[in-house]
């Protein structure tokens, strides 16, 4: 178990607490309703042991915290699932994970994405994409199936032109200047993005760089409105409470409203363009 894991643990229990605390109920007393050992309590409360969905409900019955419980629920649930390193997620390859995405694509009837560094996936050429996962396989050693993973990464891009599935995707123009590659990828790439842009099915906006900010984001991808994915250095972490994919949805429409689309953007897409074809060849 990852020390991430344990203190999840430790916060489930400490807003455990808290509603046992605000109720004003002792930890005995509270045993003592739910005819539970005494030492139960504690044990939640402290992370020691995982409480049931069952314990949850009688807890906030006992507490008159009803209205806790979606999101109690919802966090217990995804205790153990939340935080994933890389080292597992990727342990046989790219293409488990790549897999993974475009299952989760076909499920979701809008995809919002943020991105402030790099370009989504899912409007990526096979170039970068191929520059991306070649650079994950090598940093994080793993098995190289660079192939395999790229067709599964462009696999997902099907969903752009099919079905009733709808993305809105924002970028940080940040994102037209990192380098992946070289500079032939990059207006390859560059390129892709003005043809993506008057896609039926996607809302896509960049964030010029003097704008400002709500405060400092890292990439993140929301799946309707009942999961968000969002990518660290060593792990991955899935957030399924409501509580906080509201937060997440919230600050997305900070930074949409924040970035410019259609002719704004193609401008801020010609002028990364130019700067790479103004480049010497190497």
């Amino acid at each position: 178990m990852t020390n991430t894991v344990q203190q999840q643990r430790e916060a489930l229990g400490a807003r455990l607490r808290e509603l046992r605390l605000s109720a004003g109920l002792s930890g005995s007393e509270l045993a003592r309703r739910t005819g539970w050992h005494q030492t139960r309590v504690p044990k939640i409360e402290y992370g020691k042991t995982k409480p049931s969905e069952a314990d949850i409900r009688v807890w906030c019955d006992l507490t008159g915290a009803q209205g806790q419980v979606a999101d109690l629920l919802a966090t217990a649930r995804n205790i153990e699932a939340a935080y994933l390193e890389w080292r597992r997620v990727l342990n046989t390859g790219t293409k488990r994970r790549q897999h993974t995405s475009v299952k989760l694509a076909e499920q979701t009837k809008l995809m919002r994405i943020y991105q402030p560094t790099l370009i989504p996936g899912i409007l990526q050429t096979v170039e970068y994409a191929r520059a991306i996962l070649g650079r994950s396989i090598g940093f994080h050693h793993i098995p190289d199936d660079l192939d395999a993973g790229v067709a599964k990464r462009l696999e997902r891009q099907q969903l752009l032109y099919k079905g009733d599935h709808r993305f809105h995707i924002v970028i940080a123009e940040q994102s037209l200047l990192t380098t992946v590659g070289n500079d032939g990828v990059m207006i390859g790439q560059l390129d892709r993005l003005l043809a993506a842009n008057g896609l039926p099915r996607v809302v896509f906006g960049i964030i010029p760089a003097t704008a400002e900010l709500p405060m400092q984001v890292t990439n993140f991808v929301m799946f309707d409105n009942r999961m968000v994915m969002v990518e660290g250095i060593t792990a991955e972490l899935t957030i399924t409470q409501p509580g906080e994919i509201a937060i997440y949805g919230r600050t997305f429409d900070i930074l949409a409203s924040q970035s410019v689309t259609g002719d704004a953007a193609r401008k801020l897409i010609g002028a990364a363009l130019d700067k790479r074809r103004a480049r010497p060849k190497e």
